[in-house]
C-alpha cells in the first residue's frame, strides 16, 4: 500500500491514505492500548466532563479513545471476537465512506466530474450484472427508502396536477397500493408514514389457497380487486410483488403479474433475495420475468459481504424531471458519492468473484435441500427445488393412523382442540431445535420463523448470511449430523408427553400443567395442603415448597432439566421438566417429585410446629420461673432478704435448698425438671426424634446409573466386563438372601424341640460346613447384600 501511495499525484489523497492506515491499523491492534494512568487527565475546570479539557487531543488519543469505546473492558469480559471478521473486500467498502469525505473537500467541477463518472458507472455495472437494461439506480441506506421513492414517483406520474392542488387530487381519486400477504412486516405502514396516506389505501393481497405455493400472491383474486377498486373510483397505483418473499423465499409469478399491471396501469416493484441469482448463468423463469419489472430493489452488501454498502433500486423512466421531484436523483455531489463504497467493491471483486458469492450460496441450499431429504421426521417447505436459495423445514411427528406419504401433522379425524395441542407441541419443539442448532453450527446463519398456516419453521438463508458467517458445505454436513442427533430427543419427548400427563393426573398431590411454550414433557405443581385451587394469586407457601423441590431436583444431577417458573395464565409457581430420551422411567420421575415435595412440606411444619412449641415453651418457663422465686421467698422468709440481717442470718444458720432448674425437651414440647441431672451427673436420653419421611420406592441402580433411567437389565448394551458382573453378584445375593429367610423361618418353626438353638439343629443334619460357619456370618451377607443393591 506504501508503494500505491507514492504514486498519487495529489498530496491530500496520499497523506489521507497514510491517516486511515494509520487508523485501521490502531483500532485493531488491542495490545496498543494505554494504561488507565496514562488516560487520566487532570481537570481544570469541572464545568465541562470528559477529554474536552485542556488544549484538546491528538489524533492518536482519540483513536484510542474510539477503541476502547468498542471494545470495553476486554479483562472483565470473557474473551470474544472484537470485530467482525469482513476481510480485505470489507476493508475497501468500509474506505470508501472515509473517501468519500475526503472526496467532498475538492474543486467543485473537479467534484462533479469525479461523482458523476463513479454514479454513472455503478449503474451501469449493476444494470448489466442482474440484466436490467436501461435502468437507472438510486442508492440509499434503508432497504424500504428505495420503494417509498418510487411510490411517490408514481403519484407523480399518474397525478398530473398533483405538484399543483397536492393532497386534493388524492381525495378525489384515492391511489391504491397492492401489498401480498407474504410481505415482510412492517412495509406497509411504512409506505403510509412516508408518503403521508391513510391506511385505506394500502390493499392486502391474500396468498394461493387451492393451488400453487400458498405463499405466492393469488393473481385471479388480485385482478378482481384492482376491477372493485376502478368501480368504486380509486386509482390503483403500484404492486409491491417478490422474487423470494422473506420468511420462506417463494417467488410470486412475475410474468402474469406484470401483464395484468400493463393491462390496468399499475405501477409493478420487485424485490426479494432471490433476484441475486440474475447474475448467474441459469436463471429461473419466474425470477427472470422481474427485469421486465418497473422497479426492483437490490441489497449487494449482504448478499457479498460487503459492511456498510447502501441499497441499490433500480427503475426506468423517462422523465428526469419528475425523478428529480421524487427524490430519486439529486445534484448534490454527496449524494452521489453514496456509490463509492459499492464503486470500489465492485472493482475489487470483479465479475468472477460477484458470481462465485453468490453461486456458492446456492450450492449450500441445494446441498442441505438433498442431505434433508433422507432424514426422517423433517419436512422441507420449498417452492422450487432447482431455483430457491432458501431452505424452510421443521420437525413433525405421523400420528397413529395417519398416511406417512403426505407426512401431516394432523388428521381430518382429530378434534380440533387435539389438532392445536398437536400443533402447539411441534411448534415448541421445532423453536427449542431451531435454538440448539444456532448453538451447535453458529455459522450456519439460521433462524426460527413462524409461519402462519405451517407453524414455526426453521430457515436457512445463506444468500444472507453465508458471505458474511464464512459458511462452507462441512457446516452444512455438520448441520445435518447436529439435526440427525436431535431427532431422537425430539420424538422421544412427543411420545412421553402423553404418559407423563396421565402419571401426573393419577397421582394424589400433583396437578398437570398445561403449557404449550414449553418443548419439555410438561410442566406438574404440587398442591399443598393450604393450596386454594381456585385462586390465581400469589401462593407464598407453594412457592418455597417448589423453590426447595427445584433444588432437589437438580442436586441429583440427572440428564434432566429442571426450571421453576410460572403457570400459565396464573401466577403460581410450578416445575418444568425438559427433553427427555427413551429409556426415561416417567414413574420414579413422577413419584420421586411427589415424594420430594411431601418431605420439603412435612418438613417445613415440622420447623413451624417447633417454633410454636419452644414459643409455648419460653412462656412457660417464665411462669414457672417466677412462681419458683415466690416459693424460695416464702421458704426463706422475710429477713433473709434485708442486705445486711440476711447475710448474718445465713452466715449462722445456712439455708439448705435444692438446686432447682428447668430444661426444654424439644422433643417432647415440655419442661422438665434438672434435679435428675445434679443428683445422678447424668442427662436423660429423652423422647426418640421421629424418622426423616422418605419415598415409598427405593429403586436399585446400577453403578454408574442415573437416576430416572429404566434399568438395563437383559439389554444388549450391558458390556460383558460390567454391568453383567453386577446383575450376576446381585442374583447371586438375592439367591443367598433367600436363604437366610428359610434358615429364619426354619428357626422359628413350631415343630423344633424347645430351647434347641439353629446351631444345634443342623449339627444333627449333619453339616459339618455350618458348624465351622461363625455366628455372626449372616450379618455378614445381610450387609454385603445392603451393599450391592
Amino acid at each position: 500500500m506504501d508503494a500505491s501511495l507514492e504514486k498519487i499525484a495529489d498530496p491530500t489523497l496520499a497523506e489521507m491514505g497514510k491517516n486511515l492506515k494509520e487508523a485501521m491499523k490502531m483500532l485493531e491492534d488491542s495490545q496498543s492500548r494505554r494504561t488507565e494512568e496514562e488516560n487520566e487527565k487532570k481537570l481544570i475546570s469541572g464545568d465541562i466532563p470528559g477529554p474536552l479539557q485542556g488544549s484538546g487531543q491528538d489524533m492518536v488519543s482519540i483513536l484510542q479513545l474510539v477503541q476502547n469505546l468498542m471494545h470495553g473492558d476486554e479483562d472483565e469480559e470473557p474473551p470474544s471476537a472484537r470485530i467482525q471478521n469482513i476481510g480485505e473486500q470489507g476493508h475497501i467498502a468500509l474506505l470508501g465512506h472515509s473517501l468519500g469525505a475526503y472526496i467532498s473537500t475538492l474543486d467543485k467541477e473537479k467534484l462533479r466530474k469525479l461523482t458523476t463518472r463513479i454514479l454513472s458507472d455503478t449503474t451501469l455495472w449493476l444494470c448489466r450484472i442482474f440484466r436490467y437494461e436501461n435502468g437507472c439506480a438510486y442508492f440509499h441506506e434503508e432497504e424500504r427508502e428505495g420503494l417509498a421513492k418510487i411510490c411517490t414517483l408514481a403519484i407523480h406520474s399518474r397525478y398530473e396536477d398533483f405538484v399543483v392542488d397536492g393532497f386534493n387530487v388524492l381525495c378525489n381519486k384515492k391511489p391504491v397500493i397492492y401489498l401480498s400477504a407474504a410481505a415482510r412486516p412492517g412495509l406497509g405502514q411504512y409506505l403510509c408514514n412516508q408518503l403521508g396516506l391513510p391506511f385505506p389505501c394500502l390493499c392486502r393481497v391474500p396468498c394461493n389457497t387451492m393451488f400453487g405455493s400458498q405463499h405466492q400472491m393469488d393473481v385471479a383474486f388480485l385482478e378482481k380487486l384492482i376491477k372493485d377498486d376502478i368501480e368504486q373510483g380509486k386509482l390503483p397505483l403500484l404492486l409491491v410483488a417478490n422474487a423470494g418473499t422473506a420468511a420462506v423465499g417463494h417467488t410470486d409469478k412475475i410474468g402474469r403479474l406484470k401483464e395484468l399491471c400493463e393491462q390496468y396501469g399499475v405501477w409493478l416493484h420487485v424485490e426479494g433475495v432471490n433476484l441475486a441469482t440474475l447474475a448467474l448463468g441459469y436463471v429461473s423463469s419466474s425470477v427472470l420475468a422481474a427485469t421486465k419489472c418497473d422497479s426492483m430493489t437490490l441489497t449487494p452488501g449482504p448478499w457479498l459481504g460487503l459492511p456498510a454498502v447502501p441499497a441499490v433500486t433500480l427503475y426506468k423512466h423517462d422523465d428526469p424531471a419528475l425523478t428529480l421531484v421524487a427524490g430519486l436523483t439529486s445534484n448534490k455531489p454527496t449524494d452521489k458519492l453514496r456509490a463509492l463504497p459499492l464503486w470500489l467493491s465492485l472493482q475489487y471483486l470483479g465479475l468472477d468473484g460477484i458470481v462465485e458469492r453468490i453461486k456458492h450460496a446456492c450450492q449450500l441450499s441445494q446441498r442441505l435441500q438433498e442431505s434433508l431429504k433422507k432424514v426422517n421426521h423433517i419436512k422441507i417447505l420449498v417452492e422450487d427445488e432447482l431455483s430457491s436459495p432458501v431452505v424452510v423445514f421443521r420437525f413433525f411427528q405421523e400420528l397413529p393412523g395417519s398416511d406417512p406419504g403426505l407426512k401431516a401433522v394432523s388428521v381430518p379425524s382429530m378434534a380440533p382442540s387435539t389438532v392445536g395441542r398437536e400443533r402447539h407441541s411441534c411448534d415448541a419443539l421445532n423453536r427449542w431445535l431451531g435454538e440448539e442448532l444456532k448453538q451447535l453450527v453458529p455459522t450456519s446463519g439460521l433462524t426460527v420463523v413462524d409461519l402462519e398456516v405451517e407453524g414455526v419453521c426453521v430457515r436457512f438463508s445463506p444468500l444472507l448470511t453465508a458471505a458474511v458467517l464464512g459458511t462452507r458445505g462441512e457446516d452444512v454436513d455438520q448441520l445435518v449430523a447436529c439435526i440427525r442427533s436431535k431427532l431422537p430427543v425430539l420424538t422421544c419427548t412427543l411420545q412421553l408427553r402423553e404418559e407423563f400427563k396421565q402419571e401426573v393426573t393419577g397421582t394424589a398431590g400433583l396437578l398437570h400443567v398445561e403449557d404449550p411454550n414449553w418443548p419439555g414433557i410438561g410442566a406438574v405443581r404440587y398442591e399443598h395442603a393450604n393450596d386454594d385451587k381456585s385462586s390465581l394469586k400469589l401462593d407464598p407457601e407453594g412457592e418455597k415448597i417448589h423453590a426447595g423441590l427445584l433444588k432437589k431436583l437438580n442436586e441429583l444431577e440427572s440428564d434432566l432439566t429442571f426450571k421453576m417458573g410460572p403457570e400459565y395464565k396464573s401466577m403460581k409457581s410450578c416445575i418444568y421438566i425438559g427433553m427427555a430420551t427413551d429409556d426415561l422411567d416417567v414413574t420414579e420421575l413422577v413419584e420421586t417429585i411427589v415424594v420430594t415435595a411431601r418431605e420439603i412440606e412435612e418438613n417445613s411444619r415440622l420447623l413451624e410446629n417447633m417454633t410454636e412449641v419452644v414459643r409455648k415453651g419460653i412462656q412457660e418457663a417464665q411462669v414457672q420461673l417466677q412462681r419458683a422465686n415466690e416459693e424460695r421467698l416464702m421458704e426463706e422468709g422475710v429477713l433473709r432478704q434485708i442486705p445486711v440481717v440476711g447475710t448474718v442470718l445465713n452466715w449462722f444458720s445456712p439455708v439448705q435448698a435444692s438446686q432447682k432448674g428447668r430444661t426444654f425437651n424439644l422433643t417432647a414440647g415440655s419442661l422438665e425438671s434438672t434435679e435428675h441431672t445434679y443428683v445422678y451427673k447424668a442427662q436423660g436420653t429423652g423422647v426418640t426424634p421421629p424418622q426423616t419421611p422418605s419415598g415409598t420406592r427405593a429403586k436399585q441402580r446400577l453403578p454408574g446409573q442415573k437416576p430416572f433411567r429404566r434399568s438395563l437389565r437383559g439389554s444388549d448394551a450391558l458390556s460383558e466386563t460390567s454391568s453383567v458382573s453386577h446383575i450376576e453378584d446381585l442374583e447371586k445375593v438375592e439367591h443367598l438372601s433367600g436363604g437366610l429367610e428359610q434358615n429364619a423361618l426354619e428357626a422359628d418353626s413350631p415343630e423344633r424341640p424347645p430351647g434347641a438353638s439353629p446351631a444345634q439343629e443342623t449339627e444333627q443334619m449333619g453339616a459339618p460346613q455350618k458348624r465351622a460357619q461363625r455366628p455372626d456370618d449372616g450379618h455378614t451377607h445381610i450387609e454385603e447384600l445392603d451393599s450391592l443393591r
